[in-house]
């Protein structure tokens, strides 16, 4: 399985991230060490959406507090990017895939980063990481560096 995180994102130009104690949902406590990760920046914080894949480095879950009854689990992680987004991919691309039940990857998207628009880690099927590595042809080179030198 792969992970997306949808989040604040204060320099998309770093090459590694660590990202604590963010909210899971769709199975993103499942999260660990060696899994691949898509990463958005978060349109309420004034992000663009998708712009990076990456390798998460280590994944840690946070103790759950005592005699608090509804939490959503939490994780910190920290990943090394691996490419940077060549097309755009956000909250306007992904508003035509809005037939929920349609079980279009874009859609499965939709539902899980904008129908509860809060900033988390979700699992994310096969079919929904193949769609989004279509937005990382040609930049399988260094972050950083221009994919066509």
């Amino acid at each position: 399985m792969a992970f997306a995180i949808k989040t604040e994102i204060r320099d998309p130009d770093a090459t590694s991230f660590s990202f604590g104690a963010q909210k899971t949902m769709y199975g993103g406590k499942h999260i660990a060490a060696d899994d691949i990760i898509f990463l958005f920046a978060s349109e309420n914080e004034g992000g663009r959406g998708l712009f990076a894949r990456g390798i998460v480095i280590s994944a840690e879950p946070i103790a759950r507090k005592q005699n608090v009854l509804r939490q959503t689990p939490r994780v910190s992680i920290v990943v090394r990017c691996t490419a940077f987004a060549q097309r755009p991919l956000g909250r306007r691309e992904l508003k035509s895939f809005g037939t929920w039940q349609d079980g279009q990857p874009g859609t499965e998207l939709n539902i899980k980063f904008y129908r509860q628009a809060t900033n988390k880690i979700v699992g994310i099927s096969d079919e929904a990481a193949a769609f989004l590595d279509r937005f990382f042809e040609h930049s399988e080179k260094e972050p950083g560096k221009d994919p066509d030198k």
